[in-house]
């Protein structure tokens, strides 16, 4: 399949409720929606999950505009591709920017299943048809509040809950959870806002049957999260450190976490995630697909991901309407009782809402092979 053109656009989309992490609060969600065509009009979709703002990663919507237009893109346009996993390659020479590469890779992806006439599921080896999901639940002033929510998803039939921690609001807020659900899966999530000198307080979290920690330490480490897990009983799970399957391979080793959360534009694709997931199969190492606050093209990639037989634990891709009042893809990704259906059309398996993404859109490049 030849690359005729790539579009992107530029969203913004305000998200039904405000999200609260260690980091910072989101009220609206800026991203990049990538569009690839091949010499048939066949498309492929893609989403970019960089913020405003650098405060997950170095990245951000502005840079990966840079990235797109003056490196990847032209990397791509007006290339014969065989298999999506050649993008890797051509993107090779490039450091880092997994998030702007992401963007175009996942496009290719929906495009090459799309070509086949294949669900992305089944592309990427999928075996599932039904992903178990859980629930990403953000920091609240009021404990009242956060327990509220919690049962209203616990009651939606959820099968983990995973809440946002921070110095502070942490022990205090597991323990009322645990509390008032002693059985339900439960997990923290730290974003990198503890350091070693924290560790009595992160230890005290032992008490409360986590299924793991997530990321309590800096965004780039492995060593001093190593140090914290041989002092803890619960998993660590590694979000923010892992970039690659180098990293992978480095974390296992080392002993610095029992379990791997996988976001695709963390790692820069879907098949630097696949890589991954198959290096942790063979390690016996967990793992489950992280969110990023994605709109629903992002949400579909996830949900094709997860078919992969070591998604062994509930990821963060809950329904659309968890998220957004109004998505951009129909049907709009549906959770009942905490399960998703995999679609099984072609591609992605959810159709781009163009008139919903029309209204959403900012600005508008297209790119166009000579």
């Amino acid at each position: 399949m030849k690359i005729e053109s790539v579009t992107i656009r530029r969203m913004s989309m305000t998200m039904k409720n405000p999200f609260t992490t260690s980091f910072g609060t989101i009220h609206q969600r800026d991203f990049l929606l990538a569009t690839v065509q091949d010499e048939l009009g066949n498309e492929g979709w893609g989403e970019s999950v960089a913020f405003t703002y650098p405060w997950y990663s170095e990245e951000t919507t502005e840079t990966c505009i840079h990235m797109l237009r003056d490196f990847l893109i032209p990397a791509v346009l007006g290339k014969t591709i065989e298999h999506p996993d050649e993008v890797n390659e051509f993107f090779a020479p490039i450091r880092k920017n997994n998030m702007a590469k992401s963007t175009i890779e996942g496009a290719v992806w929906d495009l090459y299943s799309k070509r086949h006439d294949m669900s992305l599921a089944e592309a990427l080896g999928g075996e599932r048809d039904h992903i178990e999901v859980g629930i990403s639940i953000g920091i609240e002033e009021r404990v009242e509040d956060l327990l509220a929510n919690v049962k209203g998803f616990i009651d939606e039939g959820y099968k983990r809950i995973k809440v946002k921690i921070k110095p502070g609001q942490d022990v205090e807020v597991i323990r009322a959870i645990r509390n008032e659900f002693p059985d339900v899966p439960l997990m923290a999530d730290a974003n990198s806002a503890y350091t070693l000198d924290d560790a009595e307080v992160l230890k005290e979290l032992d008490q409360f049957n986590l299924m793991m920690v997530e990321q309590p330490l800096a965004s780039d480490d492995i060593i001093d999260h190593a140090k914290l897990q041989r002092q803890m009983s619960t998993p660590i799970c590694l979000d923010e450190s892992i970039h690659s399957l180098e990293d992978t391979r480095k974390a296992v080793e080392l002993g610095s976490c029992r379990i791997i959360n996988i976001k695709i534009g963390r790692v820069g694709g879907l098949t630097e995630a696949k890589k991954i997931h198959d290096y942790c199969a063979a390690k016996g190492i967990d793992v489950w697909c992280g969110g990023m606050l994605e709109s629903g093209i992002g949400r579909a990639h996830n949900v094709a991901l997860t078919t992969l037989p070591n998604f062994t634990l509930p990821g963060d891709t809950a329904g659309s309407s968890r998220y957004w009042d109004q998505d951009i893809i129909k049907p709009e990704v549906v959770a009942e009782n905490g399960y998703i259906t995999v679609p099984n059309e072609a591609g992605i398996g959810y159709k781009p809402d163009i008139e919903a993404i029309d209204q959403f859109t900012v600005n508008k490049w297209v790119f166009r092979a000579e």
